[in-house]
């Protein structure tokens, strides 16, 4: 009797303390979810486009290139959800507020067309995906892609947490069909330890470095992060520091598989590619090529994993041009013709038969070229204590902040002067 109430009384810290994991493992989840959707756009098909030219071209070399835009988009993506948690506004509602007329026109004009390159690498990718995993002909896959985008949009009528779960299943599927061909094509270790850790790079690897860049940290997403998280902050009108911490977590979590996959995608791509002497130009030479190489199963992964990506971050797109396209100068447009608009460029791509591979590394450089003109507005309203209060930004956050705007117009200024120099 004695050993059973022993027994009885130690096992009792043992279910509190599990009790209270369980019950912290809830609280965490809770608020995970708003990061997961933002991730979409770090391994959208313009992602593909950037890492597999990367990866073929100059194999191992660009790898620190995904490292280092992943650390930066932490910190962006961070810095966009506390201004949603701490003002309950989004930033493009907030920069109509406090700038002028002329400078949100021009902040509205970059984002409109940094929304379409946007959306025009998803889409593409979308249509890719079924063309080559099901051999529906563009035009029909294309048509197959918007109704589905469309149709993932219209759940957000009913709460954005069902949204949430579809784009994470997406996610989970693109990570796990990368991961595993990432493992297939048994890549030198040493090799990729040694580039993630020492930047390499050479003038003609300046336009898939800044394209890199650009697909990697997106501008519609700084938008539509702030616009996300306000679906949580009803549980924290009076305080939102634990929701900010939350947010932190969310962020971490889900930049750094984006991260994983990316480089994931970079790492095939110099083992399969660049390891045989391929140089592939085109995401259906890329799908080709793998089938020889590697048989059908990792083919069909990567055309399973674009079909994933391009469906979940078209959704993803056409949500931030949404956005987009209401704040900066108060534009009431209904929400299937906002949704339309930003569809139209990927439709045009196709039916002027350019290079879809070409069309996605371009308009991921153009992304690299409209990052300031979000990064540099955040920076300025997070900073005022006016609106954010309490969450207004220390000197650090400052300093950080600065720096990367920097590094990104330095990178921009160089790809600029490569180009008409004839040396990139």
């Amino acid at each position: 009797m004695k050993e059973e109430q022993l027994t009885s009384n130690l096992s009792l810290p043992v279910l509190a303390e599990a009790g209270e994991v369980k019950a912290k493992a809830k609280g965490i989840f809770k608020y995970l979810g708003p990061a997961f959707i933002v991730s979409v756009a770090y391994m959208d098909p313009g992602n593909f486009g950037t890492n597999i030219a990367g990866g073929s071209k100059f194999g191992y070399n660009l790898i620190w290139v995904i490292l280092w835009s992943n650390l930066m988009a932490i910190f962006v993506q961070i810095l966009s959800a506390k201004l949603g948690i701490a003002t309950g506004v989004h930033l493009p509602d907030h920069c109509g507020k406090i700038f002028s007329r002329p400078v949100n026109w021009g902040l509205w004009s970059i984002a409109t067309v940094a929304a379409m390159a946007t959306d025009l690498a998803e889409f593409l990718g979308g249509v890719l995906g079924f063309y080559l995993l099901f051999g529906i002909p563009l035009v029909w896959a294309a048509l197959l892609t918007g109704i589905i985008t469309y149709g993932i949009c219209h759940m957000q009528k009913y709460g954005q947490r069902l949204v949430e779960r579809i784009i994470t299943g997406m996610v989970a599927i693109i990570s796990i069909a990368y991961v595993w061909e990432m493992f297939l094509a048994k890549p030198d270790w040493s090799q990729v330890a040694y580039h993630v850790a020492v930047p390499m790079i050479t003038p003609d690897g300046v336009l898939v470095a800044v394209g890199m860049l650009g697909a990697t940290v997106m501008p519609h997403v700084i938008y539509l992060h702030s616009h996300l998280v306000q679906t949580r902050r009803t549980e924290c009108i009076d305080d939102c520091t634990h929701h900010l911490k939350m947010a932190k977590i969310d962020v971490f979590v889900a930049m750094n598989m984006a991260f994983i996959v990316n480089a994931a995608m970079v790492i095939v791509s110099a083992a399969v590619f660049n390891g045989n002497g391929l140089d592939v130009d085109s995401i259906e030479a890329a799908y080709m090529t793998l089938q020889p190489l590697m048989g059908n199963m990792a083919a069909g992964a990567f055309g399973l994993a674009l079909l994933a990506s391009g469906l979940s971050s078209s959704t993803v797109g056409t949500m931030a041009g949404e956005v987009i396209l209401s704040g900066f100068v108060g534009f009431d447009i209904p929400a299937s013709i906002r949704r339309l608009i930003t569809m139209i460029p990927g439709l045009a791509i196709l039916l002027a038969g350019v290079n879809p591979m070409e069309a996605l590394v371009y308009s991921q450089v153009s992304l690299s070229f409209a990052l300031p003109a979000a990064i540099i507005p955040l920076m300025i309203v997070t900073n005022k204590a006016s609106i954010m209060e309490k969450f207004k930004n220390s000197l650090l956050t400052n300093c950080v902040g600065w720096i990367i705007v920097s590094m990104i117009l330095a990178m921009n200024a160089v790809l600029m002067y490569l180009t008409f120099t004839g040396q990139a």
